[in-house]
């Protein structure tokens, strides 16, 4: 698959997944904060690393994929989900990058991102792998959505060709809408 970002061209490497394919288990990093601890002014936080993975989260799921949180479009995306989530019933949202996970931490405590779980592939980009989202020679993931049933079957996906466009929000939530 090719993927842009403005005028330059990238090669994701593997098989697109399709609506009817089932996401795999896979294995990525979160934070743990206590975010009461955080400083907003200067983002402290007591911060230590976990492992996780998909099947730590049952019923239906969105996962919004975004190449780094450190970026305009995926901070959009991200407080997007953030807000929408907070008003959808019976649905997890997890946004996951390739950013350390203490960046994350750092960004979701000081814009207060708390509906959704956002996780990290970068320790061995599991996720990028098993659903053919690693950028080849940047070794960050493409920007994508996903929509689960609870067995992590795939009802609705979208895979963005410009990473510097945000994701349909409009059919995603179409599609949300016949799932729950």
């Amino acid at each position: 698959m090719l993927i842009s970002l403005n005028d330059i061209t990238y090669t994701v490497s593997g098989k697109q997944l399709n609506v009817g394919d089932r996401i795999l288990d896979f294995e990525a990093t979160t934070n743990i904060r206590d975010n009461k601890s955080i400083d907003k002014t200067n983002a402290k936080s007591i911060s230590a690393i976990k492992t996780w993975n998909l099947s730590d989260v049952g019923g239906a799921k969105i996962i919004s994929v975004i190449p780094s949180i450190d970026t305009p479009v995926c901070q959009m995306q991200t407080r997007r989900f953030n807000r929408e989530a907070s008003t959808w019933k019976n649905v997890t949202v997890i946004t996951i990058s390739s950013d350390l996970p203490f960046t994350q931490a750092r960004w979701c405590g000081i814009e207060g991102i708390n509906n959704i779980l956002i996780v990290s592939d970068y320790l061995n980009r599991d996720f990028g792998k098993k659903t053919s989202l690693l950028i080849d020679g940047i070794q960050i993931l493409s920007r994508a959505v996903f929509l689960l049933d609870r067995t992590n079957k795939i009802t609705y996906v979208e895979y963005v060709q410009n990473i510097i466009d945000e994701p349909n929000y409009d059919e995603l939530k179409k599609a949300l809408g016949a799932l729950i």
